[in-house]
């Protein structure tokens, strides 16, 4: 009994003595050597808040709230370097490390370019250090203009500290992304699910599968296949860097649902019906951001069975009158254009749209403002045909705005008054269509 108590006693010590001794070591002094030490390795400042060295339940070192940049381009919240046991008194420390919260702002992007350009140089010690498993959880970047998710990172790494393999995912599962070195280049394959897009409009994708494969300055993404609003998007893209950003690539839209996507758009004029089409894409620019400021896209689309809600042409050409507060719908068999993409400037061209009741072509500007600026001529079949009527499109995205052209007007009120009605509005019609048309050929585009 003796023996055992004296054991328990021994025991009870050594842990005292375990939680006891971190407390007494001076850690601000290493912390203050790590600082240095790191803040010259990146050629930025770097501050640790504060950090501890704690024995149980295994040894490790904690830090907590490290800085890095002038600007605070990257912030961690908590950072722990766990050693492997069978390395404490090896010549080479394995060690893990695992990060919370990290908050990385855009602008790191040129700290870690500037670090990846240098020269790289001896170090006394490469090969000390083998980091065996790195874990990031709840990693937040904080890009401008983006709501990016938060994301968990899982990377092993081999004995000379290169990527073995990489796990990233949200922290609600719904995308996950998988990397494996393969020689000189990289694996990547991306899963989604029930997944709402971070980038431009906020769509939901049902399912989709990127795969990719990264090589020097190089991003190929060989297949596209994304599953939304009950049709489907493939494709494929390329992305390169090093002087100036490149990209380009080619997609293809089968029987998508456009209601709700277009409803984003504008929740006052908007389409419903199955969207199908093809096009293609590219942009160059000096660095990553500015790529989408730079687009240029072509996209030759065709809506079946539809309805464009929040406008009445009919009612517009046949009365001509403003469009009311009402709005309306026109429904069609078929709308046909082709979408352009310029930078911030969109244009709808070549607009057909058909039905029982009407023939409608025009095109149609959105600038940077979002201002529209375009005429539709919308040609009535009643009997008789009719002269096409030219609707001015003006306003904003939000706040569309159609009416008949003044030249359509006045020709109109002209012709009444000189033939009567019917023909005389007909051929007064046609006359101030002219008009704008020959208008047109001394406007800059």
């Amino acid at each position: 009994m003796k023996k055992t108590k004296k054991i328990w006693i021994g025991i009870l010590v050594l842990v005292s003595l375990l939680i006891i001794l971190p407390f007494l070591i001076p850690v601000r002094t290493y912390l203050n050597e790590a600082e240095q030490m790191a803040g010259n390795k990146l050629g930025v400042p770097v501050t640790i808040t504060s950090g501890q060295l704690m024995l149980l339940p295994t040894p490790r070192v904690l830090v907590s709230g490290v800085i890095i940049g002038k600007q605070q381009e990257i912030k961690v919240e908590q950072m722990s370097v766990v050693p492997a046991l069978s390395s404490i008194f090896s010549e080479t420390k394995v060690i893990d490390l695992k990060v919370k919260r990290p908050v990385i702002k855009k602008s790191a992007l040129d700290i870690v370019a500037a670090f990846s350009a240098r020269k790289s140089e001896p170090d006394s010690e490469s090969g000390v250090v083998n980091i065996q498993h790195i874990t990031v959880e709840e990693l937040q970047l904080d890009w401008p203009d983006m709501k990016l998710p938060m994301l968990n990172l899982e990377l092993d790494l081999t004995s000379a500290n290169k990527l073995a393999s990489a796990r990233i995912e949200t922290p609600d599962g719904n995308m996950q992304a998988n990397v494996m070195p393969e020689g000189d280049e990289h694996s990547i394959i991306v899963n989604a699910e029930k997944w709402i897009s971070p980038i431009g409009l906020p769509v939901l994708i049902d399912k989709a599968k990127l795969e990719m494969r990264l090589k020097a300055e190089q991003l190929q993404v060989s297949n596209i296949d994304i599953t939304m609003y009950g049709g489907k998007v493939t494709g494929n893209s390329n992305l390169f860097w090093g002087k100036n950003w490149r990209m380009n690539g080619k997609f293809k839209v089968s029987d998508l649902s456009v209601k709700e996507p277009s409803r984003m758009v504008s929740k006052k004029v908007y389409l419903s019906g199955g969207l199908s089409g093809s096009g293609s894409f590219s942009a160059t620019a000096k660095d990553a951001a500015a790529l989408a400021d730079n687009l240029h896209a072509d996209f030759r689309f065709n809506v079946n069975n539809g309805v464009l809600h929040g406008l009445d042409l009919v009612k517009l050409a046949s009365l001509l009158t403003r469009q009311t507060e009402s709005g309306g719908e026109t429904q069609f068999d078929e709308f046909s254009g082709v979408l352009n993409v310029r930078g911030k400037q969109y244009g709808l061209h070549d607009i057909k749209i058909s039905s029982g009741l009407l023939a409608a072509t025009g095109q149609v500007k959105v600038k940077p403002n979002k201002e529209l600026d375009g005429v539709v001529e919308v040609a009535l079949k009643k009997g008789v045909s009719l002269a096409a009527i030219p609707l001015q499109v003006s306003g904003t995205v939000d706040k569309p705005v159609v009416l008949p052209t003044k030249a359509a007007l006045a020709g109109a009120v002209a012709g009444t008054a000189i033939l009567g009605p019917g023909l005389g509005t007909s051929l007064g019609i046609k006359a101030g269509g002219a008009v704008d048309k020959f208008k047109g050929l001394f406007q800059s585009k």
